[in-house]
C-alpha cells in the first residue's frame, strides 16, 4: 500500500517537473529555437498540423529560424499561422522557404521573461508540494485503516519528504539555468 502511494507521489511529481521543462521551452530567449514552433499548427487540408510535421526548421545561426516545407503550396498557409500566434516575430516569404528573424531581447522583456519563467517555477514547487500532501494524507489514511505501526508512518513520510527536497531542487535547477539562458546577451 505504502509502495503505491510513493510510486503515484513520485509520478505527479515527474509530471510537474516535466510540464515546467515544456513551459521553459515554449518561453522565448533571445536566441532562434525550433521548439518554439511546436505549438504553433496550420491548417492543412482541414487538418491542424503542427510546423515541424509539414516542414523543414533550420537554425543557420542564433538568431534565425529557416522553415522549409516539404509541399511548397503551404507556405502561405504556414506563414499566415506564424503572424496569427503570439510570437511576436515577422516572417518573410521568399516562395521556397520562411525566414523568421529573431531581434535580440531588450534588458526589459528579458526581466519580464525571467519572471514569467519565475511564475512556472513556482507552479512546478505547488504541484510537487500538492504531491507530498495527497501522499501523506494517504499514508495517514492507511495507518488507520490498515493498522500499520506509526513508525512505519513516520519512515514514509521521511520518504516522501526526501523525496519532494528532490525534485524541488530540480525545479530550482532548472529555473537558475533557464534564468542564466534568458538573461544571457
Amino acid at each position: 500500500m505504502i509502495e503505491d502511494v510513493m510510486l503515484t507521489a513520485e509520478e505527479r511529481m515527474d509530471k510537474a517537473l516535466s510540464s515546467l521543462h515544456e513551459a521553459f521551452a515554449k518561453v522565448r530567449t533571445g536566441r532562434a529555437n525550433a521548439m518554439i514552433l511546436d505549438r504553433i499548427k496550420v491548417d492543412y487540408y482541414g487538418v491542424p498540423t503542427p510546423v515541424n510535421q509539414m516542414a523543414g526548421v533550420k537554425t543557420p545561426d542564433a538568431h534565425l529560424l529557416v522553415i522549409e516545407p516539404w509541399d511548397k503550396g503551404t507556405l502561405g498557409a504556414i506563414e499566415h499561422a506564424i503572424l496569427q500566434s503570439d510570437l511576436g516575430v515577422t516572417p518573410s516569404n521568399d516562395g521556397s522557404c520562411i525566414r523568421l528573424p529573431f531581434p535580440s531581447l531588450t534588458e526589459e522583456r528579458r526581466r519580464e521573461l525571467v519572471k514569467q519563467c519565475k511564475t512556472y517555477a513556482e507552479e512546478a514547487r505547488v504541484a510537487v508540494r500538492n504531491a507530498r500532501r495527497d501522499a501523506n494524507a494517504a499514508i495517514e489514511k492507511s495507518v488507520k485503516n490498515d493498522n500499520l505501526p506509526e513508525d512505519e508512518q513516520r519512515r514514509a513520510e521521511a520518504e516522501v519528504q526526501k523525496m519532494t527536497d528532490k525534485y524541488i531542487a530540480s525545479v530550482d535547477e532548472a529555473f537558475k539555468k533557464k534564468e542564466a539562458e534568458v538573461m544571457e546577451i
